[in-house]
């Protein structure tokens, strides 16, 4: 394992006003945000999307430090015969690749999940990293409701989440280690915080246990936010001081950086968190993001499927891709937003 090498890219991935494209939606889910804006959901059509998006200039060189990918789109080329891996690392950003394999139901535990897919993992890895993966993806998922989440099913995903992070630091990839805490129920912010204290100490203690070298790693959290049907939601501050209290109580300093997952928030939302936590004075490492849905619901909207369409969705994509480059350093304003409209 070279070290040195892994704490560049990581440090590559969050670098200030860059952050993390989340391209890396399994078929299912991308074929439900393709039935939302009435296309079909083939391998050509996810083909054409993405390649739409990773052949936005701006975006991808200006704002996008890297992108992860789904295995579907890892080994497709573009429409010329270009691999869409060498279109990202033509624009200058990382591309990297989802490994898990999804979820599945946790025995003994009614209504939760383990994360699965560490079968034959070393060998996926070997085959990612030939094909140009310079870091991977692992989500564990934890869900706050009556009596849950269980120490057992917080202890099984922080497990996991270590073993995948060991074998890719050695096939020479970097993890981003994901345990995200759902923002689906009623529960409030302190709450939130309680138990994503809980996930992310136990989360630390494996990878250290599992000898993962916290330099070359990133972390993919969840921000401290009130549950979606919470009566009282948290205002922009309150979710960006309890955030930042968070992770400074349990991520430590060895960590380059950390790239936050939007988890449902709608756009501006997940844009504006991200920009209130910077002006929180200096922090011990990177804060960036890792969207999926914050940056892809608008261009999505505006490509519609349609070839004609395609530079209107690169102007959607680049537009939401600044956004969030200005609020990784703090300097994003509400009203850029209605300049742009």
């Amino acid at each position: 394992m070279n070290l040195t090498e892994l704490n560049r890219i990581a440090t590559a991935l969050v670098a200030p006003g860059k952050g993390i494209l989340a391209a890396d939606e399994s078929s299912g889910t991308i074929k439900k945000r393709f039935d939302a804006i009435g296309v079909e959901s083939t391998e050509e059509s996810r083909r054409a999307y993405r390649e739409m998006l990773f052949r936005s200039k701006e975006a991808m060189s200006q704002y996008i430090s890297g992108v992860i990918l789904y295995d579907e789109t890892i080994w497709q080329d573009a429409k010329d015969g270009t691999p869409l891996v060498k279109l990202i690392e033509s624009s200058g950003a990382i591309p990297g690749i989802k490994v898990d394999e999804g979820t599945q139901g946790l025995p003994m535990c009614p209504g939760e999940l383990v994360t699965v897919g560490l079968d034959k993992l070393a060998e996926r890895l070997k085959r990612y990293y030939e094909r140009g993966a310079r870091f991977a993806k692992w989500r564990a998922v934890i869900d706050i409701g009556s009596g849950i989440p269980s120490m057992t099913a917080i202890s099984v995903n922080a497990h996991a989440l270590a073993r995948y992070a060991a074998l890719c630091q050695a096939a020479q990839i970097v993890p981003i280690v994901e345990p995200e805490v759902l923002m689906d129920g009623d529960h409030d912010i302190d709450r939130c915080y309680e138990v994503t204290s809980r996930v992310l100490n136990k989360t630390f203690q494996e990878l250290r246990v599992q000898r993962v070298a916290l330099e070359g790693m990133v972390l993919k959290p969840n921000m401290a936010v009130s549950g979606k049907t919470c009566a009282k939601q948290a205002s922009v501050e309150e979710v960006a001081e309890t955030t930042i209290r968070l992770l400074k109580a349990c991520v430590p300093a060895a960590v380059p950086g950390i790239a936050f997952l939007s988890g449902g928030q709608s756009d501006e939302e997940a844009t504006a968190h991200l920009n209130a936590m910077h002006k929180l004075g200096p922090l011990p490492w990177g804060l960036t993001f890792s969207y999926g849905r914050a940056l892809q619901a608008a261009p999505q909207k505006a490509w519609s499927g349609k070839a004609e369409n395609v530079a209107a969705g690169q102007d959607a994509f680049s537009h939401r891709a600044r956004m969030n480059g200005l609020a990784s350093k703090g300097e994003w304003q509400s009203s850029l937003e209605k300049k742009a409209a």
